[in-house]
């Protein structure tokens, strides 16, 4: 009977640790809220210690060598207003494609072949040649056209165009070179960026005649687009969107991105626009993201980024522009060298020496950099970006000590707005906010605030700073040979500036000359430097 009892008793307390087992199980598997979520986020570290990214803004309207980066939408304007930078896009189309009652954009996607496209040589040349730390692939713009294998949406890479599933050979090639991939959706406006569709010509030939956007899928009877609607494509006609069939297209959004996120198991989404996309729907898919990344890791490791105000588990995102100062939060930065897509209407907006530039400055004040490469139609770098990238490369890999898991100082820099050529503004200081009154408006947004090749060369003395660990690097950003003078790293400096015990200038076996008094450190910046583009000094003993 004793015998008895106690096998009895082991039954009820395996029962009871099967239970509790079942319980935490239960208790993992039940997602959390957004609130949840987010007040338990921190930003990982993957992300924090990166500090340089590549993008690949890529898709079927890197087809059109002119026409900007909304040449979807400008195509069908025969006047783009305002938008001038798409002005080439209605000439460019009917010229080279026909005219868009017939061929419209799904006919751009159909000569869409990606037939040069390596994601692995393209992996291995972020990685290796120009230092990236994580990398983003385009997964759908605001055309409404989806590059990786969607269960929910026809017009998507592997049915048309590449007939390839582009997301999943960047997120493999990602996998084999062991760096975060991230993936970018810009496809809430479309509604409204794809009303041009729905027009005609108001002058010509073929005034009055509708574009392709009132096309039936009966329409593609014998075509090459035979089986699919354009309705999926651009939407249903402006008259025909019934509340209902809005509210099933947002949904349709939701299924779509969680499977890209969930299935494809990225590192980053980011959203484009303003606000999370259709609001709670956008937030819904972020809360299965981040729930995704906690079953997978017991910790979120994933980050979602846009232009989304008072959400601390969403990364601040600045599109072509930086920080005025040091965040406390992370943040990141993107910018390009033309329009997103590349096209041939203007000439890049950077060099080697303004991407640099911008990189130095975001990671001064505690951003990332997400540079992107434009490629050709065919998946290639276009020959005269890879001398630019090539240069960027040589420079951050020389340079990485002092970028990679690299923090702000207490100031970002020193003579600070030496373009401005003024003599009120020498030797300031971050501090010397009062002194900045007169910058202009402009100067104070950040979107859109980037230096370009035609911004005023920055003075010989202007310098940004990182730190890691006890360590300061000080970045000239146009260096000349010569005596350069940082207040900011004066003995009585209000930054509590330590004795400097060694100064070197990375890449260099030179001795470095300076001189630190109360006022000032004094910094000879060698003729003979590694490389052409900002010079960086490891600074002992500051901190």
């Amino acid at each position: 009977m004793k015998h008895h009892k106690s096998h009895s008793n082991k039954n009820v307390l395996l029962s009871l640790i099967i239970a509790l087992i079942c319980i935490s199980s239960n208790a993992q598997e039940k997602e959390l809220s957004w609130q949840a979520l987010s007040a338990q986020y921190v930003f990982p570290e993957w992300f924090t210690e990166a500090r340089f990214g590549i993008w690949v803004h890529w898709g079927a309207q890197s087809v059109p060598e002119y026409g900007g980066g909304w040449y979807a939408r400008h195509m069908y304007q025969q006047d783009v207003g305002s938008q001038q930078f798409g002005k080439n896009a209605y000439a460019y189309h009917n010229k080279t494609y026909g005219h868009p009652s017939e061929k419209g954009f799904k006919d751009v996607i159909h000569q869409w072949k990606a037939e040069q496209l390596d994601t692995d040589n393209l992996l291995k040349y972020f990685t290796e040649n120009l230092g990236a730390k994580y990398v983003m692939a385009l997964a759908n713009h605001h055309d409404h056209f989806d590059n990786f294998n969607s269960t929910h949406q026809p017009w998507n890479s592997v049915n048309v165009g590449p007939k390839r599933d582009i997301i999943g050979e960047f997120k493999k090639s990602a996998d084999k070179y062991k760096i975060p991939f991230g993936v970018s959706s810009h496809d809430d406006r479309f509604l409204d960026w794809w009303r041009t569709a729905f027009g005609a010509d108001t002058t010509g030939p073929l005034k009055s005649v509708p574009y392709d956007g009132h096309l039936t899928k009966t329409d593609g009877n014998g075509k090459w687009w035979e089986g699919l609607d354009p309705a999926d494509l651009y939407g249903l006609a402006p008259h025909k969107r019934t509340p209902e069939w809005i509210e099933a297209m947002k949904d349709n959004w939701v299924l779509r991105h969680k499977e890209l996120v969930i299935k494809y198991d990225v590192d980053m989404l980011w959203f484009d626009g303003y606000g999370f996309p259709y609001d709670e729907h956008g937030k819904a898919v972020s809360k299965a993201f981040y729930n995704h990344s906690l079953k997978k890791h017991g910790t979120i490791k994933a980050v979602v980024a846009g232009k989304i105000a008072n959400e601390p588990a969403v990364l601040k995102d600045i599109e072509r522009g930086v920080a005025n100062d040091i965040l406390s939060r992370p943040w990141q930065g993107t910018t390009t060298f033309t329009d997103w897509f590349y096209k041939k209407d203007k000439t890049s907006r950077h060099n080697a020496r303004t991407v640099i530039e911008i990189l130095i400055d975001m990671n001064s004040k505690n951003g990332n950099l997400l540079l992107n490469v434009e490629l050709l139609p065919d998946g290639t770098i276009p020959p005269d970006h890879k001398v630019i990238l090539d240069d960027i490369g040589a420079w951050v890999t020389l340079n990485g000590e002092a970028i990679y898991a690299s923090k702000p100082w207490k100031v970002y820099g020193d003579n600070l707005y030496s373009s401005l050529k003024k003599p009120a503004y020498k030797n300031i200081d971050n501090a010397d906010l009062e002194a900045l009154e007169a910058r202009s408006k402009k100067e104070k947004e950040e979107h859109y605030n980037n230096r370009t090749i035609e911004s005023l060369a920055y003075g010989s003395e202007e310098v940004r700073f990182t730190t890691k660990e006890d360590v300061l690097y000080v970045f000239v950003l146009n260096p000349s040979d010569g005596m350069i003078e940082l207040p900011t790293l004066g003995l009585n400096s209000a930054y509590a500036t330590k004795e400097i015990t060694a100064i070197r200038l990375i890449g260099s076996k030179a001795d470095i000359n300076f001189e630190q008094t109360g006022t000032e450190l004094r910094l000879d910046v060698p003729a003979n430097r590694p490389n052409n583009y900002a010079a960086v000094f490891e600074i002992i003993g500051a901190l």
